[in-house]
């Protein structure tokens, strides 16, 4: 084992001080008396106003994010990221030749991730003989992710995936309620009053 460390620590306050360092030995900006006269034609220094564009109301709702990607930009991304996805198919099936292709991806399997995090941030799958890690926040989250999820394609799902939907939905619901009586009950009670005598 040698003494060297693998890794480098930079210490970014020293990189700090230094640029405040510079910013403050920068010289003075020259008051408005030493400099020049403008040139005839060419606007005085001083205040004026500054007219702004209005800004579209697209621009306006979205708080001030930046553009979406032009449809040109998400095609060129999408094709690099197919490919991408297909050097790191090619690269598993080179280790383990058995291993077909991968399912696609559905919106059942989207629906079964949120229920499954659900569950697991609820404690479930904890290995047996330890104590359950619970994340009941973290859970009503994504409980509540998937109901936006449910209400935002209502009328545009097929009648599998609407009742994939509304039975992960349902059970993650139940379960939540369950850990939160079970929760509840366990709580401290409070002191009951004591007879004076």
């Amino acid at each position: 084992m040698t003494d060297k460390p693998k890794f480098e620590v930079i210490d970014r306050r020293k990189i700090k001080a230094e640029e405040e360092q510079e910013n403050q030995q920068a010289p003075a900006p020259v008051a408005p008396e030493q400099q020049a006269p403008p040139a005839p034609g060419e606007p005085k220094p001083g205040p004026r106003l500054v007219v702004s564009e209005p800004a579209s109301e697209a621009a306006e709702a979205e708080g001030g994010l930046p553009p979406a990607p032009t449809a040109k930009e998400s095609e060129a991304q999408k094709a690099a990221y197919d490919a991408s996805a297909q050097r790191l198919e090619d690269l598993v099936r080179a280790q383990n030749p058995a291993a077909g292709a991968p399912p696609a991806v559905t919106f059942e399997n989207l629906v079964q991730q949120f229920y499954v995090s659900a569950l697991i941030q609820m404690g479930a799958g904890a290995p047996e003989g330890q104590q359950p890690r619970v994340d009941i926040m973290g859970a009503r989250a994504t409980i509540d992710m998937l109901a936006v999820l449910e209400e935002k394609t209502r009328g545009n799902l097929s009648q599998v995936e609407e009742n994939t939907m509304q039975a992960a939905l349902f059970e993650a619901r139940m379960a939540f309620l369950e850990l939160t009586n079970m929760i509840s009950l366990h709580a401290v009670p409070p002191v009951p009053p004591q007879d004076k005598q």
